[in-house]
């Protein structure tokens, strides 16, 4: 074949590569058909969707740079980079996510009596029981997961409808959320629904005074039917290493036998006080819905450490009040309190609110 002819091939090659390369972006752009559907009744569709059976992969983007050194790297890797899911869902007590990187493939199967890891580099799999509290996993990151979670205890007034989008090929329906709580630091949420069954399909959260999402999570490719069983099922293999894991209720729990119960108020930064299942009684959780705010005593060899890291970050806000420092909408802050030791607070809420809540803690100038 003469050099010609072989350009000619090659570019013809790449012309296909490119086509296929712009299909999804192109699918993406077609118009949808909108649904004449209430706020409220699409949020009701979404929160009853957890039983609908699909298979997929998406793709989350978080923006999260979480100040928290070395003590959760997993979560902190989590929610600040580009995470790739394939998702295999028959429902919320039995499905399978895998993260797919360039390092390797973790799989999270979940089943009733609770969720085997999978890590296939080191062959090594974790057993972690149920618990009324967990550490952000990969399951959390799924948009039907997560588009549910957040719209949980949205109240009819935060809720607009903002038209519809193609996502993953279907038509998705809008839903915005903008929290009413004047200590938020989540400007709004806005979930894309599936028309048909109400699945969350693409998820963007944006804080406050912010121009890109701090997450978004969307799928890329779904398909509405019930996985197989034995898709999702997982049993180690005989040559795995197999290991106990620990959920956050039992690293709570652990905590809570090193600090004396403090007494804390009904309310903080405007937010009144909530039950934490599973939390011991020195640990206090505010707010509602997307707006949430965590308090907790900590040992001085804690304090001292986070202390340390939030001195480096280049954006903390020192004052007489204590050090606080903002990961898109989260905010973290580390309060003394005179004769009563040093507290961890962190949650969605503003810096503005961190500081109101240590002046309640405190008693010190507002």
């Amino acid at each position: 074949m003469s050099r010609h002819g072989r350009a000619r091939r090659w570019s013809l090659v790449v012309a296909l590569v490119a086509v296929l390369a712009s299909l999804p972006a192109v699918v993406g752009a077609l118009p949808a058909d909108d649904a004449d559907v209430a706020a409220a009744d699409l949020r009701d569709a979404v929160l009853a969707s957890d039983g609908v059976g699909f298979s997929g992969y998406a793709v989350s983007a978080g923006g999260l740079a979480l100040p928290v050194g070395d003590q959760l790297p997993a979560v902190a890797d989590l929610l600040s980079d580009r995470t790739a899911l394939r998702v295999w869902w028959r429902g919320p007590a039995e499905h399978r996510v895998d993260v797919v990187s360039a390092a390797g493939e973790t799989g999270v199967h979940v089943d009733a009596g609770g969720s085997w890891t999978w890590e296939y580099e080191s062959a090594t799999a974790t057993r972690t029981a149920p618990a009324a509290l967990t550490l952000p996993a990969p399951p959390d990151l799924v948009p039907a997961t997560l588009g549910r979670r957040l719209l949980s205890e949205a109240a009819d007034e935060e809720l607009s409808r903002i038209g519809a989008r193609r996502v993953a090929g279907r038509d998705a329906l809008g839903l915005r959320l903008v929290p009413a709580a004047p200590a938020a630091s989540v400007a709004r949420v806005d979930v894309w629904a599936d028309a048909g069954t109400g699945l969350p399909l693409a998820v963007e959260v944006v804080a406050e005074d912010a121009s890109v999402p701090a997450l978004d999570t969307r799928f890329l490719d779904v398909d509405l039917a019930v996985p197989p069983a034995e898709v999702v099922a997982f049993t180690p293999p005989a040559d795995a290493r197999v290991r106990t894991g620990q959920d956050a209720e039992g690293l709570l729990r652990e905590a809570g036998r090193r600090l004396a119960p403090v007494p804390l108020p009904g309310e903080l930064a405007g937010l009144p006080r909530r039950t934490l299942a599973g939390a011991p009684e020195a640990v206090g959780l505010y707010g509602s819905g997307v707006t949430l705010l965590a308090v907790a005593p900590i040992p001085a060899r804690l304090a001292s450490a986070i202390r340390s890291t939030l001195a480096a970050a280049p954006d903390a806000v020192r004052d007489e009040r204590g050090t606080r420092v903002a990961a898109g909408p989260l905010g973290l802050m580390l309060v003394d309190a005179p004769g009563a030791g040093t507290y961890v607070l962190t949650g969605t809420v503003t810096l503005d609110a961190l500081a109101d809540a240590a002046q309640t803690l405190t008693g010190g100038p507002s």
